[in-house]
């Protein structure tokens, strides 16, 4: 018999769960980390601005989640929302993005960011998810509703162009994310 005390309602015991202040404040302190993620996905300001407001109200208004994964499941709604806005596909790469030269004022991110750009929407989708926010072929493959082997093929091709540019060896599994995260300090103003 099914003891109805026994049965935890998930809204019982509302500090356990995410707030609004809650996600404010990550999308507060993580703003240039967040950004960059959007900008990177995006490979735009505009589209990247977009998809990170658009993750901010999906975070907030989205299902409850437990404070302990607010903070990935923010990185998650900015991904969900860039890959419903650009749709990035296999059989359909859109071509390179153009990029500001200066875009943070330190010469070895900025090179790093241009040789992102310089791959195709599918590319760099499966760069970032595969490489910097480090999610598994498995993943990659369900986030972007292609193949496993669309992927491999993918992130193989993004490292040989990221390795020309001579930002990272083919071989590294990881680009350290920290580095990238003063992309738009300098911009979050504007």
């Amino acid at each position: 018999m099914f003891c109805s005390r026994n049965r935890r309602n998930p809204r019982q015991n509302t500090s356990e769960y995410a707030t609004r202040a809650d996600f404010q404040k990550i999308f507060s302190d993580d703003m240039a980390g967040l950004h960059l993620l959007a900008y990177l996905l995006a490979g735009d300001r505009q589209m990247a601005e977009q998809v990170f407001l658009s993750g901010l109200e999906d975070s907030i208004h989205g299902n409850p989640v437990f404070r302990q994964w607010a903070r990935s499941w923010s990185r998650r709604a900015i991904i969900k929302r860039a890959i419903r806005a650009l749709a990035p596909s296999p059989n359909d790469p859109q071509g390179p993005h153009a990029v500001a030269p200066d875009v943070t004022g330190n010469s070895e991110v900025d090179e790093l960011v241009a040789a992102v750009a310089t791959l195709n929407t599918f590319q760099r989708f499966v760069f970032v998810l595969s490489i910097l926010e480090a999610y598994s072929t498995t993943e990659c493959a369900a986030l972007l509703a292609c193949t496993g082997r669309d992927v491999v093929s993918a992130k193989a091709e993004a490292l040989k162009v990221i390795a020309a540019s001579g930002q990272v060896e083919p071989s590294v599994p990881q680009v350290p994310v920290a580095s990238w995260k003063s992309l738009f300090t300098s911009t979050q103003a504007s």
